[in-house]
């Protein structure tokens, strides 16, 4: 099982393929955004790598952190657990002003996952 280490909060062992959205919110208990629903359309599940930053990408999210000029960063939505891995946290509930995180995201990456 991969592990997953969230700066500030521990490390964490993860299923493996489990998206990473899910990982922060279910197994590390963190208050990650996913205002689209884990659609990779509005950017607000972004984390930033520490380690272990996959090579692959989604062409969903590739597009969208194009079109928003965003770099240094990933769409937490979009990655799959399949290595170690250590990520901060940048875009939480706390503080952000809204009444919740967003829809629930699915098990699988959506849109359907086209590796780029």
């Amino acid at each position: 099982m991969p592990m997953l280490t969230v700066e500030g909060s521990g490390a964490f062992e993860v299923p493996e393929g489990k998206r990473l959205v899910l990982a922060l919110e279910q197994d590390a208990r963190i208050d990650v955004l996913h205002a689209c629903g884990g659609n990779a359309r509005c950017t607000t599940c972004r984390v930033e790598f520490i380690d272990g930053e996959p090579r692959k990408m989604t062409a969903a999210e590739k597009s969208v952190l194009k079109a928003r000029g965003l770099t240094g960063i990933r769409l937490s939505c979009q990655v799959l657990c399949d290595q170690d891995m250590s990520v901060r946290a940048i875009s939480r509930l706390e503080g952000s002003g809204r009444p919740d995180p967003g829809g629930a995201p699915s098990e699988t990456i959506t849109p359907p996952a086209e590796w780029v």
